[in-house]
């Protein structure tokens, strides 16, 4: 049994065993991996648009990228890269933060 002032640990595959605390987002990490996901999605729902014209999908998208066009598809774009790194700083700073505060209560001794 693990004593509860580590907090959890694992074993690795080549022994020993690994403190999973505290744990840490690498914002740097998740903003790359955010902005590619929303700009993946852009594309596609830009294609899907392109593909069924009659559909009107790319309408969600006014709400969230202002000055949306045809013309201006290197722009929504940028700005769906732009959202990522915005929610990778914030949720990544909030949740470190977070992290190393729930670290310093159980340290203390609480939970």
């Amino acid at each position: 049994m693990t004593p509860s002032h580590l907090g959890p640990t694992f074993s690795h595959p080549a022994g020993g065993r690994l403190a999973l605390y505290p744990p840490r987002v690498p914002i740097v990490v998740l903003g790359m991996s955010l902005s590619a996901f929303l700009a993946v999605s852009y594309v596609l729902c830009v294609a899907l648009g392109l593909v069924a014209q009659g559909w009107g999908l790319h309408q969600p998208w006014l709400q969230f990228l202002p000055g949306f066009t045809w013309l201006s598809f290197l722009l929504g774009l940028v700005e769906s890269a732009l959202y990522g790194w915005y929610s990778a700083l914030v949720l990544g700073w909030l949740f470190n933060r977070v992290a190393a505060a729930w670290e310093q209560t159980n340290e203390a001794g609480g939970r």
